[in-house]
């Protein structure tokens, strides 16, 4: 969502100051929203990769990895893979290793390449997670932030998310 300028004189690239403004307050709305609603005592670390969500949704918008396919696959395939390689194997420091390896693996084979949700397998191995946690906090988590970035990028104009939604 945020626009980019040449500056005549030196030709660097900096940002509109007006569209990152916006893409701020969406951002700002999002994570507050998304971590009201699934945050609990013992989940703050779990939800960390949201953030990095957040980055991708409101300042790389365009990016590959902004569109539906790998939110959604990276984050849910991620969390998935790492709740069954901990009911599996159990939480040793080379389940975790695997889990966000097989993730990494997921997410080139199905083209759905979201680099923040590559922590959801540590955090699901760590947390000990049931196969509930893909759907609350994650699916929940993400599906908040999803729906207000596609809000948001058509409030403003000429804002479109996605740019492509499979």
């Amino acid at each position: 969502m945020i626009r980019w300028q040449r500056e005549k004189e030196s030709q660097k690239i900096r940002p509109n100051v007006s569209s990152l403004i916006w893409s701020a307050i969406g951002a700002a709305a999002a994570i507050g929203l998304a971590l009201w609603l699934v945050a609990g005592e013992d989940s703050p670390f779990l939800l960390a990769s949201l953030g990095g969500s957040t980055v991708f949704l409101f300042a790389l918008t365009d990016a590959e990895a902004a569109q539906p396919r790998a939110l959604f696959g990276g984050h849910l395939g991620g969390a998935l893979i790492g709740i069954l390689c901990f009911q599996l194997f159990g939480d040793g420091l080379w389940v975790s290793v695997a889990a966000v390896v097989l993730t990494m693996a997921f997410m080139v084979a199905a083209r759905a390449i979201h680099p923040p949700a590559g922590a959801n397998p540590l955090f699901m191995v760590h947390h000990h997670a049931a196969f509930s946690a893909v759907l609350f906090p994650v699916g929940l988590g993400v599906m908040v932030l999803f729906m207000i970035a596609l809000v948001w990028s058509r409030l403003r104009p000429g804002g479109v998310y996605p740019t492509q939604w499979w």
